[in-house]
């Protein structure tokens, strides 16, 4: 029982202790460029229990860790502005691309506008994500709606982002948080009263809520690396 206690009060002051620090990290990780790119949540400030043992922990990720720093993760995003005869038929067309390479749309707006006579003509945008491997492909079909590249592209531009290092920080703070998890679960089995079980459930439920968190961001850059942003601003 002692054990135990003088455990729960170690975990407790690592938690509390590296809260303020894992907030000043995150915001040198992702503030910035990140988000400011991609316009996507930070992860919540995260409590690496067990810090003590992590230095142990990342010398048993061997191979994995060497290999999840070796495969580089790019977010693409891409602008384009065209103009062609219709804009709404042309936005439609845009979507429906999107929608055939396996992609989809995430904004589209048309919408009127004056031009120097005063006189009101459409103009559309929209935003799609399409397969990476795809993302030249995409730029040339839909330059191509046009009817001539070369004369109605406005502008172009691409642009990557390179998240690996937040990519295998994320990763371990997750293994961390999954070694933290296990090791709360055993001292709630092996809690001898109701005071010392509630303690250890509170902490459980936090790290919980801090994994899923993590989670939650690995998924938006898997995603993010595998499907790239097209914005295009469509001119009549």
């Amino acid at each position: 029982k002692r054990s135990v206690f003088i455990s729960l009060v170690i975990l407790a002051l690592v938690i509390s202790g590296c809260a303020a620090k894992s907030t000043r990290d995150q915001a040198a990780n992702y503030g910035g460029d990140y988000q400011g790119a991609m316009g996507a949540p930070v992860a919540a400030p995260m409590a690496p229990a067990m810090e003590e043992s992590a230095q142990d922990s990342n010398k048993g990720f061997g191979a994995t860790g060497a290999e999840a720093e070796s495969t580089q993760m790019i977010m693409m995003t891409a602008n384009l502005s065209i103009a062609v005869d219709d804009p709404s038929v042309t936005l439609t067309d845009v979507q429906k691309l999107a929608k055939e390479m396996g992609g989809f749309t995430v904004y589209s707006n048309l919408y009127k506008t004056q031009t120097i006579n005063g006189s009101e003509v459409f103009e559309a945008s929209v935003t799609i994500r399409v397969p990476a491997a795809k993302l030249d492909e995409a730029m040339e079909k839909i330059k191509a709606m046009t009817g001539d590249a070369q004369k109605y592209t406005l502008n172009e531009n691409i642009s990557g982002q390179d998240i690996t290092k937040e990519y295998t920080d994320l990763q371990s703070r997750l293994r961390n948080l999954e070694e933290a998890d296990a090791k709360l679960s055993e001292f709630y089995e092996n809690a001898t009263n109701t005071e010392e079980a509630l303690s250890i459930y509170t902490q459980k439920m936090q790290v919980t809520e801090q994994i899923e968190v993590i989670k939650g961001q690995i998924k938006y850059y898997d995603e993010s690396v595998s499907t790239s942003a097209v914005t295009v601003d469509i001119k009549s």
